[in-house]
């Protein structure tokens, strides 16, 4: 009876942190675009320089960097050319700019 218990209470507790804790989000989805925060970053396509949003063309990590490419012939190019195309810089960012009004 003692290990029914110990289960019983597990078994609530695992469900209160699911549904109101730490583990909310992924049942439900809370978070949404206007919770991430905007890191001002672009990518930049090392083989032709085009600049590449982070949801377009296609991607791949190279010693912990992400690398982006505006298209499939660029990505090919770049895995020919690895050692030193890795050596370019993958993003950059972009300031803000300010409308003062007087």
């Amino acid at each position: 009876m003692e290990g029914l218990l110990s289960l019983l209470f597990y078994a609530v507790l695992f469900y209160l942190l699911m549904r109101f804790g730490c583990g909310s989000h992924m049942v439900h989805g809370h978070h949404s675009k206007a919770d991430k925060k905007s890191t001002n970053e672009v990518f930049m396509d090392p083989v032709c320089g085009k600049v590449v949003a982070d949801n377009e063309g296609y991607g791949e990590l190279v010693d912990g960097k992400l690398f982006r490419f505006c298209s499939k012939p660029c990505l090919d190019e770049f895995d020919k050319n690895i050692e030193q195309l890795s050596k370019k810089p993958n993003k950059f960012t972009v300031k803000e700019e300010h409308n003062h009004e007087a």
